[in-house]
């Protein structure tokens, strides 16, 4: 018959034992982590502030959760906000009735291209698209189904007043060749394209607020 002699460890050997054992995948799994320690120190410091444990006034406590719910906020914008902005910019919206979302600079090189062809009518009609989506790009206009040359020219004329005759002329060259069948000319796509430079370099009047096409 074979009997197990009792195991009577030293305080040295017990200590290893214990090591030993928990130092085993089971018991390193069970242990918290660094994130829930980190979250436990939380909760616990916002519980404390509340208890009054901590000693910290009730209007504090009151600022400090104001404080965090609008760092909660701002973390928010920045993580979901900006990036949809950024996704709503990086499409240009349409101008006029015919869904045309080109940005500004296929819209100069395509008048630039039509004018070296001589194509009066469509270089001049570009050329007016550049003058409007400068305006829509900067936000100084809104657009929407619907919009005429004309409305596009009355909102930017609040905007620059010194360029209100020009703007009306511009929106009747548009109209002249792409309407009523007008050729146009060189002397028409300059005027134009001397008013879209004009436009993209001129000062905004910081006194006047964002102008909804009628």
């Amino acid at each position: 018959m074979h009997l197990e002699i009792p195991v009577d460890p030293d305080a040295p050997e017990a200590r290893r034992w214990l090591q030993d054992e928990l130092a085993k995948g089971e018991y390193q799994a069970a242990q918290p982590t660094w994130f829930d320690r980190l979250m436990a120190a939380i909760r616990d410091w916002f519980l404390g502030l509340f208890d009054g444990s901590m000693g910290v006034p009730s209007g504090v406590v009151v600022l400090i959760v104001v404080l965090a719910v609008l760092a909660l906020v701002a973390i928010g914008l920045l993580v979901f906000g900006l990036p949809r902005l950024r996704r709503r910019r990086a499409t240009p919206a349409p101008i006029f009735d015919d869904r045309d979302t080109r940005d500004l600079v296929a819209l100069r090189r395509a008048a630039e291209q039509a004018a070296a062809r001589q194509e009066w009518p469509l270089a001049i009609e570009e050329r007016f698209r550049a003058v409007v989506r400068g305006l829509v790009d900067r936000d100084l206009v809104q657009v929407h189904p619907g919009t005429t040359a004309h409305g596009i020219a009355n909102a930017a004329s609040h905007r620059f007043p010194a360029f209100a005759l020009e703007l009306g002329v511009a929106a009747d060259e548009f109209d002249g060749v792409r309407y009523l069948g007008r050729p146009g000319g060189r002397d028409e796509y300059k005027r134009v394209t001397a008013l879209e430079q004009s436009l993209a370099a001129a000062p905004i009047r910081p006194d006047v607020e964002l102008e909804a096409v009628r």
